[in-house]
């Protein structure tokens, strides 16, 4: 199992009006890991996390996710098979209480397509006790009556990653989870992801160079749309071309 490969890219090019953004990039997630791809400002990473989980569709490559191609399917769609992203920006119901933001994803993996949000007591009573475990889990327990509003930002992202876990998602892809965080958010959402990797794969876009080395198992550099270099932290921080890329220092 931990020699499967759950997420492959193949190929994956992505152009915009004559530039190419992502430029034949071949990538695959072993399952059970943390793998994260990283690379300079303008490097590609976004579009390929968008290329990935469907919010783009790509002008050539295929895309693999637990044997099934789903290149061509819609991003609710993916997100049904079991892979779920986040967003650069917290996307959560700031008028709610945390309690009720996680109550509202469980609510949706229960009722499917259906886009009706009322529900009955006895439903809502069956989805509580599971909310308070999500919201555990993400260290909110003393802030689970709070408006989301309220929340540190830090905190916001651990609600969003709480409403991610509630969709049940075998393969979870965090788009720059530490943007905009103080160190103790930064620690306190780390340990958070190490957590949660305990039972999923995880794909992350991140720049935080110290989280990368401290949670990936594998990494993906990324520079100018194509793969630069790839292995774990100690190679990939060693390689002359990726030191040239992160800090313009040309290599022999």
């Amino acid at each position: 199992m931990a020699n499967e490969i759950i997420l492959s890219a193949s190929g994956l090019t992505k152009e915009f009006k004559g530039f190419v953004a992502v430029d034949d990039v071949t990538l695959s997630v072993r399952r059970g890991t943390i793998h994260a791809l990283i690379g300079p400002n303008g490097a590609g990473k976004t579009t390929c996390f968008n290329l990935l989980t469907k919010v783009l569709s790509p002008t050539a490559g295929r895309i693999i996710y637990n044997g099934r191609d789903i290149t061509k399917m819609s991003p609710a769609n993916v997100a049904r098979l079991g892979l779920v992203r986040s967003f650069q920006i917290s996307a959560v119901f700031g008028h709610m209480t945390a309690l009720e933001n996680v109550r509202i994803a469980l609510q949706r993996r229960i009722r499917g397509d259906s886009f009706d949000f009322w529900c009955s007591e006895r439903v809502l009573s069956s989805l509580h006790d599971e909310a308070w475990e999500l919201i555990t889990a993400v260290g909110l327990t003393e802030f689970a009556m709070i408006p989301a509003r309220e929340l540190s930002y830090g905190r916001k992202r651990a609600l969003e990653i709480a409403t991610t876990l509630a969709l049940d998602p075998e393969m979870l892809l965090l788009d720059e989870p530490m943007a905009g965080m103080t160190q103790e958010d930064v620690e306190r959402v780390s340990a958070l992801i190490k957590e949660i990797s305990q039972k999923r794969t995880i794909l992350m876009v991140e720049h935080n160079l110290s989280v990368v080395a401290s949670l990936s198992d594998r990494i993906t550099v990324l520079t100018r749309g194509k793969v630069l270099a790839e292995g774990d932290y100690a190679t990939v921080s060693k390689d002359p071309r990726v030191i040239e890329a992160y800090i313009g220092v040309p290599h022999a």
